[in-house]
Formats: structure tokens, sequence, C-alpha cells
């Protein structure tokens, strides 16, 4: 697919007010494959021919209008939860009917506000601890002196940190999730943009898999949920399943069983995966960077931080782990600009196309941490967590993760540098990875 031939002509009128989005003139089986299969690339090119507003017309999300002018994000993401819901169809197709992916208007709002508590604050200071030694019990093993890939090893640190916040304790039933969930989040994440299938496909399918997981799933949380309730220490822990039981609506109400089963199997999934992908790019980074190596680690001896912000809030710009953030016009039709949107419609916001626009991040092939010194990024045009009332809710759990697993690893580690090529970008059906694993060659600091 080139970059002349695969988009079609050239938009050659400024828009009408009022006036539809330009549609790609590409049959809709073609859009799905590029969407699919090369869809930065192919939302790069739509955008360098049409602008930063334009339509495609894909199976399984129809007609979805991408949006990459940040002066629009805003409107978007701060339009009525009446007008604009979650994107359609979206997660909870994997994660279950209960999640918070699943809610809408004032649902959305009352699950928000229950799951709020265990992801600030405090909350997130008392788990510090957790990460840390989550950290040190991985990195015992690695091996001095020859390349290994990260990747890996932060998804088991930020998988036994997620369980271990969630469930509060080791035993026999967090083992069994330990076992499962990785090829379960491996299947989900490239079945989460597929259809299912009308008919029943038998219990080896891939669809078939999901179901036995999630029976498998949720009779574990089951049993957790039995033994929480009996604890006649309930009240005192800090755990997330223990704070969601004690947990209550406006109403009086609490959450059901099957409902605390889904948002669990929630934060397990989407709480995770992303941060390890993420973690990964930053070891692929150091690797490449010996003068921001050498800055961290000199914070790191000083017990500085501030640096080490601007580098996760950079390499969160640059390295961008999830590329889009949706909403589904509920209204007649919602006006966005000079653009009106139909109902029915999909809203994308172009995450990566954001990061990447040099109108709002000087020179951004460049990876630069400096550019967030001392400096907040722009709220409508840095969005690793999307953003809005649907901005992810573990954000700055996710942050703090990141602080903890680096001052580890740079305590006790130095990172040999050199001039190996960037790895490319692997796209693993949600997060973007490093497609060799975010390889380094670490020694033990004396």
């Amino acid at each position: 697919m080139t970059e002349t031939a695969s988009i079609g002509a050239e938009a050659s009128s400024t828009p009408s007010p009022g006036r539809r989005p330009t549609a790609l003139p590409l049959p809709k089986i073609v859009q799905g494959i590029a969407f699919a299969t090369v869809r930065r690339r192919f939302i790069r090119q739509a955008r360098k021919r049409y602008g930063h507003v334009f339509e495609l017309n894909v199976p399984f999300f129809g007609r979805t209008v991408f949006v990459a002018d940040p002066a629009l994000v805003r409107p978007v993401f701060l339009a009525s939860t009446d007008d604009l819901i979650n994107v359609q169809p979206n997660l909870s197709r994997i994660f279950g009917p209960g999640s918070v992916f699943a809610l809408d208007r004032a649902e959305h709002r009352n699950r928000r506000k229950l799951l709020a508590p265990p992801f600030h604050g405090q909350s997130i200071k008392n788990y510090e601890k957790v990460i840390e030694e989550e950290t040190l019990r991985e990195s015992a093993t690695w091996p001095e002196g020859r390349e290994f890939e990260t990747l890996e090893p932060m998804n088991r640190i930020t998988l036994n940190v997620i369980l271990r916040t969630v469930f509060g304790a080791d035993g026999g039933e967090l083992d069994y999730l330990r076992e499962i969930i990785p090829p379960w989040v491996k299947l989900g994440s490239r079945m989460a943009a597929l259809p299912a299938p009308k008919f029943r496909t038998g219990r080896y399918s891939p669809w078939g898999r999901l179901e036995q997981f999630r029976r498998d799933f949720d009779r574990v949380v089951f049993t957790l949920i039995d033994k929480a309730e009996a604890d006649p220490k309930l009240d005192e822990r800090e755990d997330i399943l223990a704070l969601l039981l004690r947990s209550r609506y406006e109403d009086g109400s609490t959450m059901s069983r099957q409902d605390v089963s889904d948002e669990l199997l929630t934060l397990l999934g989407a709480g995770h995966e992303t941060t390890a992908s993420a973690l990964g790019w930053a070891f692929e980074r150091l690797r490449r960077h010996p003068d921001i190596l050498a800055k961290l680690g000199a914070e790191v001896d000083e017990g500085g931080e501030d640096f080490r912000q601007a580098f996760i809030l950079e390499l969160q710009r640059s390295r961008t782990v999830i590329d889009f953030a949706g909403r589904h016009v509920a209204a007649p039709h919602f006006d966005l600009g000079e653009w009106r949107i139909a109902h029915g419609s999909n809203i994308l916001v172009s995450i990566a196309d954001l990061h990447d626009n040099a109108d709002i991040f000087e020179n951004p092939e460049r990876f630069d941490p400096q550019r967030f010194v001392d400096k907040k990024p722009p709220t409508f045009a840095w969005l690793p967590f999307g953003g809005g009332t649907r901005r992810c809710i573990g954000a700055a759990f996710a942050n703090t993760e990141m602080h903890v697993v680096l001052r580890t690893v740079l305590t006790h580690f130095e990172i040999e540098t050199d001039h190996a090529p960037d790895e490319k970008v692997h796209h693993r059906g949600i997060a973007y990875t490093p497609k060799d694993g975010g390889r380094v060659v670490v020694r033990r600091r004396k």
C-alpha cells in the first residue's frame, strides 16, 4: 500500500458549516483491512490528504470520524454524556456488561465515583511498597551482561502488582489467575476488534476459549468474594476488592457480585498490559539515550524524581501505547467545528497523531524529556490516558507504577547503552509495544 495510491484523491474545497466530513473513497473491506493491519500508517496517510477530520467506513465500527485537530478534541471530551456515549462497540465485549466500559450517562458517573477511592491519594501511596517488592522479585533473576527482553518481565511485574492490590494477598486462587490471565489478555487483545459470530463456534474456537476463561475467572473471584465477606477484618483491609465490597451508591445499594467480577477483570486486563508496554518502551529508550540515562541515574541517587516524571511524560508522548480514544454519537447529530457528524457514527480522537503534531510539540520525532521539565503537557493534546469523563481511572496508579519500577531498577542496575537502531512498533491488538521486546543488557550496581 503506497502513500500516493492508498487513500485516493485529495479534498479540494474548504468544508462549509454543518457539512459531513470527507469520506475516504475506498471500499469498506479495503478500509477495514488497512485499519486492522496498518492502522497508524493508514490514518497518517489519510490525515496528510484530508486534514485533521475525515470519515472512514470500516467493518465493526461502521461510520467513524477521525479527529486529529487539537482545537476539536476539547469539545469532544467536554460534550454532554447524553450526546456522546462510549464508542460502540467497546471493550465491554471482553470485560462484561458490568464493566465501566459498558456504562453510560448516570450509570457511568455513579460507577466512577464508586471506583475512584482506590486510585487516589493515600491509597496509591500504600501500593508503592508492593510495586517495589514485585520489581525486586522479578529482577532478581535478570541475566548480567547478556541481552534480554524487558517487556515480558514488565508484564509479570504489573500483573503481580495489580493482583496483589486488587485482592490483598497471595494464595492458590491468585496463582491460578497468574496462570490464566496472560493467555487471556493475548487472545482478548486480538479478538477485541473482531465481531463475534452469531452462531456457536465450539469450545476450542477463540470465542469458546474466551467464554471458558470467563467462567473460570468468575468462579475464582466469587470464591475470593466469599472469603472477603467472611473476613472479620474486612473493614480494615485496603485492597481494591475490600473497598468495592464496602462501597455504597448514594441510595445505599451495592454492586452485584457479577458487576464486581466484571470490574475486577477490567482492572486486571486494562490495568497491567498498557503499563507494561510503556515500561518496555522505557528500557528501549534508555538503551539508546545515554545522556538521559545518566541524568535519571544521578537523580535516583540524589532522591529526586522531577526528571523521571518528565521522562515518563515524554515516553508516553513519543511511544504512544493506545492510539485512539472513542465516542459514539447518541444525539440526532453532533456539531464539531464546521462539521456535522451523524447519529450513530463513532468519533475517534487520534492520540498518536496529536502526539506527533509539530505545531504542538517542537521536533516531535526527537525524544526529549526536557520539554516537560517544569512544564505540564497540554490537556487536550497529550492524551495517553484518553480524556474527559472516560479518562482512564487508573492513570495515577499507572504513573506511580512506572515511577517506582524505574526508580527500583535504576537503583540496583546499570543499563548498557549503544547505537542500536530503534525498535519498530508492534501492534498487539490493543497496545503498541516494542517489536523486539525492549531488549537491554544490564549489570548489577556495586
